[in-house]
């Protein structure tokens, strides 16, 4: 077990790491940033290179709300489903920490935002509380079903990581604008605990609607998919 949670503190640690700090640290920079297609990219690259790395010691979630799907979905053991949220959220608070380390070695720093989830002024499009909670919620069911999918017996082997870091990357290209794209709960609260906004105030929602979502998209599978 020690291994299984170091692995999956070490996949959540670069999933935020990468992912936040190309949105904290590249995103915007002048005259050559990444935008929302570079992060976009950047958050699906983190958990395929860690799902090709350690996704075999402990299946490589790197989420709660993947660990609360693949649960209710009967792929993953719910004895083991409180350590693997803990190694998790550690692991996303730790990454945080670090990148906020580096970013606040810049003379004119401010964190802002820092790369936080957030509805209605915490959105960057806009978006009311309930379009966030709607595209967290769909999005987090299809990637869900994604990971169940790619992971099937009956799917190629060894392309798996691929096709869910894509896919993560494409719910990025989708919900940037409304949510800044959570999908996963110990991201958003990692980097919550750093910004300077009232993220923290509005990290119940980046819990509730990916859990939720997870759950419904590991019911959707159980009805449409094939066991293995």
């Amino acid at each position: 077990m020690f291994k299984k949670l170091s692995a999956e503190f070490f996949g959540t640690f670069w999933l935020v790491f990468g992912g936040c700090g190309s949105a904290v640290l590249a995103a915007a920079f002048p005259g050559l940033g990444i935008g929302y297609v570079g992060v976009s990219f950047a958050f699906g690259l983190t958990v395929l290179t860690m799902a090709y790395t350690v996704g075999g010691i402990s299946g490589g979630h790197f989420n709660p709300a993947v660990s609360v799907g693949l649960t209710v979905a009967g792929k993953f053991p719910a004895a083991s489903l409180v350590p693997y949220i803990v190694a998790q959220v550690v692991g996303a608070v730790v990454a945080a920490g670090v990148l906020y380390l580096i970013a606040s070695g810049k003379t004119d720093f401010q964190a802002g935002g820092f790369a936080s989830n957030g509805y209605s002024e915490l959105s960057p499009g806009g978006y009311s509380l309930t379009a966030a909670l709607v595209a967290e919620v769909v999005l987090t069911a299809f990637f869900l079903i994604i990971i169940l999918g790619s992971t099937h017996g009956r799917a190629p082997v060894g392309f798996a990581p691929i096709a869910i870091g894509l896919g993560l990357t494409l719910i990025h290209l989708v919900s940037i604008p409304v949510t800044n794209t959570s999908v996963n709960p110990a991201r958003s609260t990692g980097v919550a605990l750093f910004a300077e906004t009232a993220a923290l105030s509005q990290l119940w929602l980046f819990w509730l609607a990916p859990i939720v979502g997870a759950v419904i998209g590991a019911v959707a599978w159980k009805i449409v998919g094939e066991d293995d």
